[in-house]
């Protein structure tokens, strides 16, 4: 019997790569939900489009025969936000939207709801020698974050009182074939031999390979042990700034050097040209304790965070050109 599995979020930097994984599971036929019309051609895949994702969003159309919905739609973090009123923003798609779907995939008949959620439900860092743990108390700080946990809650609550079933992830920051932002910046920078104030940053985050989520969003479909629960999800290998940076250069044509510049020289520079908050994100620790997850659901990450970054940088020779 095929199972049927809907993703949101399809033509995203993670549900891209997600429909491609389930398209090549034996017995499953995906349903990529998208706000726009994709190029999807494989028979076991079926394009939606749903423009909107709110309070009011109808989904029954693309819920008939669904087993498992995986949930990584959201509005994303944005730095330096503008809007007059952000959470409300954030709630509605992150929160009510979420809320909504989950709703009417309850009502449909859906086993098992996999809400990708973010750590920074957690909060913002860690102190260096300290984790995140899945059974924390929750911090968010930001309306991003706010929306994020506010959907957890409702999420949970679903569960109590319905038959389906919820996970919820909450990755740190994901890297793999086709990232944007900050790292790919990072790459670039390191390709073109741009000297980085890097050398003397001893923080310690934690990240996670596009291959190691998707691998468990896999293990979740089915695992009894993670219905209703919460996960954290790493490479299971903390790094250093400054360590990241070398990691990737061994595999950039560069010759970026690291300056061991003083971290508290870094911070006033930055603060002086009003980058404080990106100097917190690059000097400041965040790590999590995935042993929940590994004993939980007996998973271990499958790519080292070596191979990781070694296959984000040759997606990245071969198709960035800037």
């Amino acid at each position: 019997m095929t199972r049927k599995i809907l993703v949101t979020g399809s033509s995203g930097f993670l549900g891209t790569a997600l429909v491609e994984h389930f398209a090549g599971l034996s017995g499953t036929h995906t349903v990529a939900v998208s706000r726009r019309a994709m190029a999807h051609t494989d028979s076991h895949v079926t394009n939606a489009v749903i423009a909107t994702l709110d309070a009011d969003t109808q989904w029954q159309p693309v819920l008939q025969g669904v087993d498992t919905v995986v949930h990584a739609a959201a509005r994303v973090h944005v730095m330096h936000d503008t809007a007059a009123d952000p959470l409300s923003l954030y709630r509605e798609v992150n929160a009510l939207g979420t809320l909504n779907l989950a709703r009417q995939a309850a009502s449909a008949g859906v086993r098992r709801f996999i809400f990708i959620s973010t750590i920074k439900v957690n909060g913002e860092s860690t102190g260096r020698g300290q984790c995140f743990h899945a059974d924390d108390t929750p911090a968010p700080s930001d309306p991003y974050a706010v929306s994020k946990y506010e959907a957890e809650q409702g999420l949970m609550a679903l569960a109590k009182s319905s038959a389906m079933q919820v996970v919820i992830i909450r990755p740190v920051l994901v890297y793999g074939p086709g990232v944007k932002a900050n790292f790919l910046q990072l790459m670039r920078a390191l390709r073109r031999g741009v000297p980085l104030p890097l050398g003397g940053v001893n923080n310690a985050r934690s990240l996670v390979s596009l291959d190691n989520l998707i691998d468990l969003i896999r293990v979740c479909l089915d695992h009894p042990a993670a219905a209703n629960e919460v996960f954290l999800v790493s490479d299971g290998q903390d790094l250093s700034t400054r360590d990241l940076a070398n990691l990737l250069k061994r595999h950039l044509p560069a010759s970026s050097w690291l300056i061991p510049v003083p971290e508290s020289l870094i911070m006033l520079g930055a603060t002086l040209l009003g980058r404080k908050s990106a100097a917190e994100r690059v000097l400041g620790s965040l790590r999590v304790d995935i042993g929940k997850t590994r004993e939980r659901l007996q998973w271990q990450p499958p790519v080292s965070a070596e191979d990781g970054l070694k296959k984000t940088v040759e997606h990245f020779l071969v198709t960035d050109r800037a």
